[in-house]
């Protein structure tokens, strides 16, 4: 039966069915072949799946990105990296990663990342003559950075499966997230001097200091968020609901630039991109359920106790796979479905839970620049017009930057925990 369930699951696939109602389709007929288990049981699961409390805080972090680009405070913040970085050589490409880490500070979403800043700079680099292998592949690979820099949604969906600390994995984000902006600006420094790329005039500190102070309510999000879950303050899912609220008064009052007569559209945006993920990680439930029936996490288990000695090659396992599963799988059902099948062998290796949600965020953060899901690379192909096929060759140099910094805090883990052990060392 389980060939067959894995036949169907290929089959569907590569005939283009959605992965979510692959999930759910294969959860279905697996469910419906075991003896004495009634068909109900998929949407038993299923619901009992979005029952948490943690997971309201998937909407309510996309709704906060959809206010922030609708309130177009995503150009307050490329302003101000422009500032900063313009007068770099490139610095309009430094600029665009430079934003890509701002913004992860607050959205905790990538897709609205590429979807904000790459209507804005992909344009504009054309214009001021970059490649549109260079405006694409650095709008998508720096938006990555958005589930890496806290707060992240993928974080607190592994937080939720783990019992692992949200506060903890959000600090340990911080490190690895910076790592991979400032290896993607040396990157493009010295491919912007191999092909002149144009720099921007200096800013008087008059006009930077009032460029600062117009981003400075956005830039104090993260601030908010991240202190008030490390303080015990408020969870991860009331943060979220903070930083909506937060958003909407700055876009409303301080910026006005949003009025109550946009709410409902991006109301509407936020329901129809939020029951994407949410309806995915629902399937993801159900075909949990078919996974425990198999036994497949003990299977897993005895497996790597029989066969895999050392930690080390275990890591790497573990990152070869996520990374093969990201090229066809949204972040959240492949956390859902396989991160328990993992999690009980990654403790008895003496990993910590912390430690392996680090690996696997940044590891299915590639996921979302590599054919054929990539919904990064699909968006900034789209907004580029560019094929799918130039735009995964231009975003490969910056794969490789991410998996060398993905390396480094697998096999190092406290360069990524030197922030939560100096913030709160009762943390570990």
């Amino acid at each position: 039966m389980g060939f067959l369930l894995l036949a169907l699951f290929i089959v569907l696939m590569l005939i283009g069915v959605p992965i979510a109602f692959v999930i759910g389709i294969v959860a279905l007929v697996g469910i419906s072949g075991i003896p004495y288990t009634p068909e109900a049981t998929v949407s038993m699961k299923m619901v009992n799946g979005l029952d948490s409390f943690v997971l309201l805080a998937i909407p309510l972090f996309i709704l906060a990105a959809n206010l922030m680009n609708s309130g177009k405070i995503s150009e307050k913040l490329i302003n101000l990296a422009l500032a900063i970085v313009g007068p770099i050589r490139g610095g309009l490409a430094h600029a665009n990663i430079l934003v890509s880490m701002m913004f992860a500070g607050v959205s905790g979403a990538s897709q609205a990342d590429t979807a904000g800043v790459g209507k804005i700079l992909i344009p504009s680099m054309r214009n001021k003559g970059y490649e549109k292998e260079t405006a694409v592949g650095v709008t998508s690979a720096s938006s990555t950075i958005g589930v890496v820099i806290p707060p992240s949604i993928p974080m607190i969906i592994f937080a939720g499966l783990t019992n692992a600390s949200i506060g903890a994995l959000f600090l340990g984000g911080i490190v690895p997230g910076i790592l991979i902006g400032l290896a993607m600006m040396i990157m493009m420094y010295f491919i912007a001097v191999k092909r002149n790329y144009p720099k921007a005039a200096r800013v008087e500190f008059k006009q930077f200091f009032r460029m600062f102070a117009e981003a400075f309510p956005a830039l104090l999000t993260p601030v908010i968020i991240i202190g008030g879950i490390i303080s015990g303050f408020f969870t991860a899912t009331e943060a979220a609901a903070i930083a909506s609220l937060y958003t909407l008064l700055v876009c409303m009052f301080y910026y006005k630039t949003l009025k109550l007569k946009d709410l409902p559209k991006i109301l509407m945006e936020t329901l129809a991109l939020s029951s994407l993920s949410l309806f995915a990680l629902a399937a993801a439930s159900a075909l949990g359920e078919l996974l425990s029936y198999y036994r497949l996490g003990t299977m897993a288990q005895e497996f790597f106790t029989n066969n895999i000695g050392a930690e080390w090659l275990f890591i790497l396992i573990i990152i070869a796979f996520f990374l093969f599963v990201g090229t066809f799988m949204d972040a959240i059902p492949a956390m859902i479905l396989f991160v328990p099948v993992i999690l009980p062998t990654a403790l008895e290796f003496g990993i910590d839970p912390v430690h392996l949600g680090l690996i696997v965020v940044i590891t299915l953060a590639v996921g979302l620049i590599t054919p054929p899901y990539g919904l990064c690379l699909l968006l900034a192909a789209k907004i580029g017009d560019m094929s799918i096929e130039r735009s995964f060759v231009a975003v490969i140099p910056y794969i490789a930057i991410i998996l060398v910094v993905l390396l480094f805090i697998a096999f190092f883990p406290d360069i990524a925990f030197f922030i939560p052990k100096m913030l709160n060392p009762g943390m570990f």
